[in-house]
């Protein structure tokens, strides 16, 4: 093979503004086109190639990897790499630099189950049978008797105990939230949580003119230590957590964690809000902070991780009936109730096992992600959970966190950044990867070879190999 090949292909990569390995399946396609390139023409061995290209091994395989993946070439054994025969009329690119994979919202992926996807289908077209005027009126605030009795059987293998009255059908986990945050301080007062946690809170806590007290953390969440410390000082007035699949650093409390954080909140009398958003995801977890000491933890789960963020149905279970009454009041002036439809559609898949299905079909979905980016990350060094969809990434120096992030973005792969999640101290060299963000685990593999590609690299070369 001429040298003129890669001589080209070398041009080609000066010229792209995409990821190597595409520029080397572009270049390879349009000699193919041109002629330049015909069946059966043996190409170079990767490391002649990568040497040629002034390209590391990785990039140079990826780039044979995508064009054979595009059907323009194919691999014999004892040969090496060859051109088709039959190159494919209209081979599918992944998506371009100008086309983002969002890898930034924690959605939950969406697993392609014509089973389940039939059970979607179904539930939404039992809508159109419904009385339009039952779904039209205002319902009872927090949900009516037979809504929040199907919300205690979804949250049965997680809270055995609980009933109805202690349950309000809420217009998502963040409406939830923003009752809780109002009813347990005002502003000026401090809510204690993880010191890198989920951001919706910030939020909430700035509107509300509430302080956070950021806690630290470890690879199963809150250090009791400090939050004894704390409690000893000056109790907060709650302490927010998320003690299974901590969003962002995907840590999970230990039994022996929980009860430590439990006896200490029941020590001070200090409220807890249990955001558990992904309770429900790993197969086996353990019971929740609300099981522990249910006469002072406020619980929340919702069907955003669970089945899909549309859907803008959560539980809040509560203490006690007092407070029931106190949130439902709250939840009332904030956001008058939740849709009667999705409480409807909510109803009906618990009952009828769709939940249960979709959960289900995600963790499974969210394994195979996962089983992807071990593959695929092979310099990276990040803190993950089999059955979550989210993955916290160390970023190795040279690069910095915003410089990281903006080269991905560059590069057609949106994340975030750790100074959204950090509440106190210095935020970590670290970006949250969400895995359930590419409609494809293709996509998925994509954006990850990009990422990995990055790591790679120093940051003033990236530009250049990449």
């Amino acid at each position: 093979m001429s040298s003129n090949h890669t001589s080209r292909w070398a041009a080609a990569l000066k010229r792209s503004e995409g990821p190597a390995y595409m520029a080397i399946a572009d270049a390879i396609a349009a000699d193919i086109q041109s002629g330049q390139l015909t069946a059966n023409q043996k190409l170079p061995t990767l490391r002649v190639l990568a040497t040629a290209l002034d390209l590391n091994f990785t990039t140079a395989a990826r780039g044979y990897a995508e064009a054979q993946r595009r059907g323009l070439l194919a691999a014999r054994p004892g040969v090496g790499t060859v051109v088709r025969e039959q190159v494919r009329a209209d081979p599918v690119r992944r998506p371009q630099a100008s086309s983002l994979i969002d890898m930034t919202m924690n959605m939950p992926p969406e697993p392609r189950d014509a089973a389940l996807i039939e059970r979607f289908r179904d539930g939404l077209a039992s809508l159109q049978r419904a009385d339009p005027y039952d779904l039209l009126r205002y319902q009872e605030f927090g949900g009516s008797h037979e809504d929040r009795a199907a919300g205690v059987r979804w949250l049965a293998p997680r809270l055995p105990e609980l009933v109805t009255q202690r349950v309000l059908v809420c217009p998502g986990v963040q409406g939830a939230l923003l009752a809780l945050f109002t009813i347990l301080a005002r502003a000026g007062d401090a809510i204690a949580c993880e010191a890198v946690t989920y951001p919706g809170i910030k939020g909430i806590a700035t509107h509300l003119g509430i302080k956070l007290i950021g806690l630290p953390i470890d690879d199963q969440g809150i250090d009791p230590e400090a939050f004894g410390a704390l409690c000893a000082a000056d109790p907060p007035k709650a302490l927010y957590c998320n003690p299974t699949l901590l969003n962002p650093t995907c840590a999970t409390m230990s039994l022996q964690r929980r009860q430590a954080i439990v006896d200490i909140a029941r020590r001070h009398a200090v409220p807890i809000i249990e955001d558990d958003a992904y309770g429900f995801l790993p197969a086996q977890s353990p019971p929740p902070l609300a099981a522990l000491a249910p006469e002072l933890t406020f619980y929340i789960t919702g069907f955003a991780k669970h089945l899909g963020a549309g859907l803008r149905i959560a539980y809040l279970c509560t203490p006690n009936v007092r407070y029931t009454a106190r949130v439902q009041a709250t939840l009332r002036t904030t956001s008058v109730m939740a849709s009667p439809p999705m409480i409807t559609l909510a109803t009906r898949w618990i009952d009828d096992g769709t939940v249960v299905a979709a959960t289900s079909a995600i963790r499974e979905e969210s394994r195979h992600r996962q089983d992807i980016a071990r593959r695929v990350l092979k310099q990276a060094q990040y803190v993950a959970h089999p059955e979550a969809f989210h993955l916290w990434l160390s970023v190795p120096q040279p690069w910095n966190r915003i410089e990281f992030a903006a080269h991905l973005r560059s590069h057609g792969v949106g994340v975030v950044v750790s100074d959204t999640f950090t509440v106190s101290g210095g935020a970590p060299e670290a970006v949250r990867v969400c895995l359930g963000g590419a409609s494809s685990r293709e996509d998925c593999q994509h954006s990850l070879e990009i990422i990995e590609d990055a790591i790679e690299q120093h940051p003033t070369l990236a530009s250049r190999v990449m």
